[in-house]
């Protein structure tokens, strides 16, 4: 039996959903994710799941919401420094490449991205890529030229964490130059990563 300090809120609750939904919609995509097994994943039942979110596409526009606003605090917590640190860019690109090691967060965005011809989703996925750029403009400060390079940047980190490309980096040399011209000097560290 278990008591109401055992209990969980329905926020705890919620958010535990959303982390797993950000997990399996990371693994499976849009297509391949039930409603079903994010409840398992989340460790409870599918009814609640539907309960609270209503259909597969709200959840997945909820857990779109959810990565967005990770992405957007996780930007805002890397603006503060101090007068010996790194530009503002640098610490963007730091904080997101932290961030996306979380896979599920790396693969939701995308998703959600592809997804922008949808009717429900789409407009979720261009207001947070629109919430982006304001952050980037108005928060930080970026310079247009500044945020285009740093939107490209991380479009092209997307793409080749999202691929795996790294892990052919070992045995093709164009996988491997690519990684390299691509993140520099940290390529050692990424590829640590992607092989693991």
């Amino acid at each position: 039996m278990s008591t109401r300090s055992d209990r969980i809120s329905a926020d705890e609750r919620r958010e535990q959903i959303l982390d797993a939904a950000i997990a399996v919609f990371g693994e499976f995509g849009y297509a391949g994710t039930s409603t079903d097994r994010v409840a398992r994943a989340a460790g409870i039942s599918q009814p609640y799941v539907v309960r609270l979110f209503g259909t597969k596409e709200q959840l997945f526009i909820e857990t779109l919401r959810h990565t967005l606003e990770r992405l957007l605090a996780t930007f805002r917590a890397a603006l503060p420094v101090d007068a010996e640190e790194a530009s503002v860019e640098q610490r963007l690109g730091e904080a997101y490449l932290r961030l996306v090691e979380d896979r599920g967060v790396l693969l939701t965005l995308l998703h959600g991205f592809m997804l922008g011809s949808d009717p429900g989703i789409g407009p979720v996925a261009r207001d947070g890529f629109l919430q982006v750029f304001r952050m980037l403009r108005d928060e930080a400060g970026l310079a247009p030229e500044q945020i285009h390079r740093f939107l490209a940047d991380g479009m092209l980190i997307n793409t080749l964490l999202a691929t795996g490309i790294g892990v052919d980096a070992a045995t093709d040399r164009d996988a491997a130059d690519l990684m390299e011209c691509t993140f520099g000097e940290r390529v050692g560290e990424v590829l640590a990563r992607a092989s693991s």
